[in-house]
């Protein structure tokens, strides 16, 4: 099965406690808890090239679901639409690499 931004975001809203806290609690919770999420794929991947480790696709699996669950709950909190932010992320992608990445393009590009 697999869901649109829209239900996930719905789906993870279920979930934040949102009546526990205030917009700027929710906020500023939201934004520590993506950067320690993040954090800790960091470190996952750090083990795997860093230190040898084996790359543990299912724990990783799982953390990307947590820092995804966090970029929900920033997305409900600031009234954003995951759908919406997606689709403003590609455009953007594809006005600065038009033709696809390219190292060329990377290094030359223009600021927006």
């Amino acid at each position: 099965m697999t869901i649109t931004f829209k239900e996930y975001q719905e789906l993870a809203a279920r979930t934040a406690g949102a009546g526990n806290h205030d917009q700027q609690l929710r906020l500023a919770i939201a934004g520590l808890g993506l950067t320690g999420e993040a954090g800790e794929v960091a470190e996952k991947i750090k083990k795997h090239v860093g230190h040898g480790h084996p790359l543990d696709r299912e724990n990783l699996l799982k953390e990307l679901g947590d820092v995804l669950w966090y970029v929900a709950e920033l997305c409900t909190v600031s009234e954003l639409n995951m759908a919406e932010v997606a689709q403003h992320n590609v455009d953007k992608l594809k006005r600065r690499y038009p033709e696809g990445f390219s190292q060329s393009a990377s290094l030359n590009r223009v600021e927006e």
